[in-house]
């Protein structure tokens, strides 16, 4: 099964800065076809991070904490998950093995390097930059 967290949450967090105002989790879980729950949870865990803000009452929601400029998609990621952004798994299967030994050094190496292109990557692109691809 895939992971949208991700995909998701930069998707909310361009809105909001494109709106520029706050969003409720019933807003939010509407665009994403979900439910409010799952929203207030997901959000949550960029609130932990200083991502968004959230305040109660009438005018409340969801905000998003700093410039669009100051939030990279890595703060977003790291929000999201521990670890690495790969799920694939290396087969433990015959320890003794110098075959799986091999396919997993390799496997984990080219994980390793996969993973370092994916974090540069994601740290040096904000949300503000991807609020800039799509207008």
């Amino acid at each position: 099964m895939s992971d949208t967290r991700l995909a998701r949450m930069l998707h909310v967090l361009v809105h909001m800065h494109l709106l520029g105002g706050g969003e409720t989790s019933e807003t939010i879980a509407k665009m994403l076809n979900t439910n409010p729950v799952v929203v207030r949870r997901t959000m949550a865990a960029l609130k932990e991070k200083g991502i968004v803000t959230s305040a109660g009452g009438r005018s409340g929601g969801w905000r998003i904490a700093k410039g669009a400029d100051e939030i990279t998609v890595e703060q977003v990621h790291d929000a999201l998950q521990t670890g690495s952004a790969f799920s694939i798994a290396l087969s433990r299967d015959h320890s003794t093995c110098p075959v799986e030994g091999a396919v997993n050094t390799f496997l984990d190496q080219a994980m390793a390097d996969a993973e370092r292109a994916l974090r540069t990557r994601f740290a040096g692109t904000t949300i503000q930059d991807l609020a800039n691809a799509f207008v």
